[in-house]
């Protein structure tokens, strides 16, 4: 597996910290692995550490509970600080207060979690604050070629934009095995975490908003939209369901609510969203045939870009024309336009106009799946596959 720097700089300064790090993101995006890297350059450090896979059975059997886990660590406490890692730390019971307690031991604290409580924004109530979490995501491209590489295979834009970057789809043999694998992983995701975590009554309907939620990505969407829509589908669901049900989605890390910004008010509009998969194989496995989306996957692969270069992403409303990514860093604004192509005229003349009356101090970005470069010269245009291995914009 390849080493995912770009995360571990993220919490190598929490290292010693007695505060709880938790790793965290939609499942199967490498948070173990992530973990395992932690503790390795801990270890070769010299650190003493300890690490526990309660994914295991001899390991949940010795340790079923909080007060075994605790007790389980006392005996390993000495002089120096013993870094403890909790691999899959929801199979224990009152997990929450063992690492509440363990933390006030000359100990410093990592763990991960599969289920949707440890996917989700409730690391607030369980841990009150005593806690520092760091999401992870599927790989973006520059991460899954390298891991191609390292298998021995290649896997190219045009592969991503299909199959996304959970990384044990490019462990898979064929697109038939990855679409299999994609599929249990969905089902593990929706029926296992979602619908039982809260106990979804009318599983159908959910199934449903779900399908078409995912199957939608990269549009603009509002919780009375869903619900006339479906309503369109002779399904009956209220809007506080809907908005019920998109908020299991985000905290499960299924998708990602991009706001819409107002150059008036200066402010996010918090009543519409556009709506994102968290990877794009969530879409792939949902349409038929091989009719792939990939105009609104390859809009979604930039948001998911831009999110891992530390971008604050909002939609920018340019006085009735959308323009698709306001992009925020410090003192870094972009404006960022996203088409699959340009090459037929009315295409090019819909996305440049876009940026009409923008001040030309907001460098003006499109980003497409063409070779040729249309910068003009007030827009810069990037290839994709440039854009996808940049290290900054």
């Amino acid at each position: 597996m390849i080493r995912r720097e770009h995360y571990i700089s993220q919490i190598r300064p929490f290292f010693d910290s007695n505060l709880i790090k938790i790793i965290t993101g939609i499942r199967r995006c490498g948070k173990s692995v992530i973990l395992r890297q932690v503790l390795d350059e801990l270890e070769a450090a010299g650190k003493r550490c300890l690490f526990l896979d309660f994914d295991l059975r001899p390991v949940r059997v010795k340790i079923p509970n909080a007060d075994a886990l605790i007790a389980y660590v006392n005996d390993y406490l000495g002089e120096d600080k013993l870094y403890v890692f909790l691999d899959e730390i929801q199979n224990v019971e009152g997990w929450n207060e063992a690492a509440r307690t363990l933390r006030l031991y000359n100990t410093s604290i990592f763990i991960t979690g599969s289920n949707s409580k440890l996917l989700s924004r409730e690391f607030t109530k369980e841990l009150s604050g005593r806690y520092i979490s760091f999401r992870i995501r599927p790989f973006v491209y520059r991460e899954a070629k390298e891991y191609a590489e390292q298998l021995g295979r290649t896997f190219e834009i045009s592969d991503y934009l299909v199959w996304g970057g959970f990384p044990a789809v490019l462990e898979q043999q064929g697109h038939e095995s990855m679409k299999r694998y994609l599929n249990d992983l969905n089902a593990t995701i929706i029926y296992n975490d979602l619908e039982n975590r809260y106990n979804i009554r009318k599983k159908d309907v959910f199934e449903r908003i779900v399908d078409y939620i995912l199957v939608s990505n990269a549009r603009i969407f509002s919780a009375k939209s869903i619900a006339d829509y479906m309503k369109g589908q002779n399904i009956s669901v209220s809007v506080p369901t809907v908005i019920k049900y998109l908020r299991y989605l985000t905290e499960a890390y299924v998708i990602e609510d991009v706001p819409l910004y107002s150059p008036k008010t200066k402010a996010k509009l918090s009543y519409y969203y556009k709506l994102y998969d968290e990877d794009v194989s969530l879409n792939s496995i949902r349409v038929s045939g091989n009719r792939f989306d990939l105009t609104h996957n390859l809009e979604n692969i930039v948001l998911n870009e831009l999110i891992y270069l530390g971008y604050e992403v909002t939609v920018y409303n340019n006085k009735g024309r959308e323009i698709d990514f306001r992009a925020v860093r410090g003192s870094k604004l972009y404006l960022i336009q996203v088409a699959y192509s340009i090459a037929e005229e009315k295409t090019y003349d819909r996305e440049f106009s876009a940026f009409a009356g923008i001040d030309n101090s907001v460098k003006k970005i499109i980003i497409t799946n063409d070779e040729i470069d249309y910068s003009t010269s007030t827009v810069y245009h990037y290839k994709l596959r440039d854009f996808l291995l940049m290290d900054e914009i």
